[in-house]
């Protein structure tokens, strides 16, 4: 029995390039983005499981003996590689009450919680009686990666509670990080919750979750790369709501019509993920400011060729233009139409500048934080390492 509180905390993710051109058998390159999500898992005597989800205001709790009947659904000779069945997710629906009109954030984050718990639990022979908070620093719904910090937070969590990993936390230790096998099964289980969630996701955005840093993703394949810098960005919210699907059905149509212009942009766009990634593993053996002309113009490139595709948007635009006027280099990340965009610092770029440009880009309405990518993955932590604002969000502890 979980016998301690665990702290465990996963990233978000971007694009720094390829999005889209990535649908069409290019390159991609994600990347680990240092907005985190938190949770505390906290052992309780009185037989329950409750979960609260604060950025979406939900709070859940169910009695342990009621949840063992759903245990059938779940065997314990299950692997996690099998996806989520149909039946599964309809018991689970049905146990939780959950209708097609009840909000979809909520439905999806408690299934992806109870698909988890379940399984996990049956492998270890015991249904843990634990309080669960979990808090966010990315917002949801904006390509970041949101719901795969979740499930990866959630999946590591359950496994070291329920004694299936060791929890790598040790005496004296700030900040502790799983060994690669353990790592692995994190990640095949946050990717049962992404599918629980998205239905069919690609499994980076579980992957860059896991192992932080930054991985390509090409023909289905992620393979991470072995050294990544950490870069400063700013990443802005432009808040204007997007669909994903309608803008990868508008690129398609683009390349259909004109495959003579279209194709030679996305095999530039694949092009310019492959130098990114040549110029960030440079940085990484021998960091220099001469790097960052570079990847200043290979953002510059990327955001004309998103254009050219038809994903742009006029408050993409503002960004790019308001950051250019600080001397500053941006493009969007994600499906674009809207969504994120993504401005990189120079570490000489004074903190003055940075200051202005978040002010004028609030001004225009956005959300904009200072943070880093290429930032580690699922972390456990002691309660000295983490961050005021967090310890308040958790509860204090």
């Amino acid at each position: 029995m979980l016998a301690r509180t665990l702290l465990v905390s996963a990233p978000g993710k971007v694009i720094l390039h390829g999005e889209h051109a990535v649908v069409h058998g290019m390159a991609a390159l994600a990347v680990a983005v240092n907005l985190r999500t938190f949770l505390k898992m906290a052992p309780r005597n009185d037989g329950k499981v409750s979960v609260e989800l604060p950025n979406i205001g939900t709070r859940l709790c169910w009695e342990t003996t009621k949840l063992q009947p759903l245990l059938v659904a779940f065997p314990a000779d299950q692997a996690e590689s099998h996806p989520p069945s149909p039946e599964q997710i309809e018991k689970l629906k049905e146990f939780a009450s959950l209708t097609n009109t009840a909000a979809a954030t909520q439905s999806l984050a408690t299934l992806a919680f109870l698909y988890l718990y379940l399984s996990i639990a049956s492998k270890c022979g015991f249904m843990p009686s634990v309080d669960i908070l979990v808090w966010s620093e990315l917002p949801t719904g904006a390509g970041l990666g949101s719901s795969a910090a979740y499930s990866v937070c959630l999946a590591g969590a359950l496994l070291s509670g329920c004694g299936v990993i060791d929890y790598p936390l040790e005496e004296g230790q700030s900040v502790g990080r799983w060994p690669a096998e353990d790592l692995a099964l994190i990640n095949s289980w946050a990717f049962r919750g992404e599918q629980v969630i998205h239905g069919n996701p690609s499994g980076v955005d579980n992957a860059v979750g896991t192992s932080g840093g930054a991985l390509r993703f090409q023909a289905g394949k992620i393979c991470s790369l072995k050294r990544v810098p950490m870069l400063r960005i700013l990443l802005t919210n432009t808040q204007v709501p997007r669909s994903t699907k309608v803008l990868v059905a508008g690129v398609k149509e683009k390349i259909m019509k004109f495959p003579a212009v279209m194709e030679p942009v996305l095999m530039s766009v694949d092009a310019i993920s492959h130098q990114c990634e040549t110029v960030l593993e440079a940085m990484a053996e021998h960091p220099s400011l001469d790097h960052y002309p570079v990847l200043e113009e290979l953002m510059d490139i990327n955001q004309h060729h998103l254009n050219v595709m038809g994903v742009g948007h006029s408050a993409l635009d503002k960004v790019c233009q308001v950051t250019a006027s600080h001397g500053l280099h941006s493009k969007l990340t994600g499906a674009g139409g809207g969504g994120c965009a993504i401005t990189l610092l120079r570490p000489d770029t004074a903190p003055s500048v940075v200051e202005a440009t978040i002010q004028d880009l609030s001004n225009c309405g956005f959300e904009c934080w200072e943070t880093d990518i290429g930032a580690p993955g699922i972390c456990a932590h002691s309660l000295q390492s983490l961050k005021a604002e967090v310890l308040k969000a958790l509860g204090g502890m």
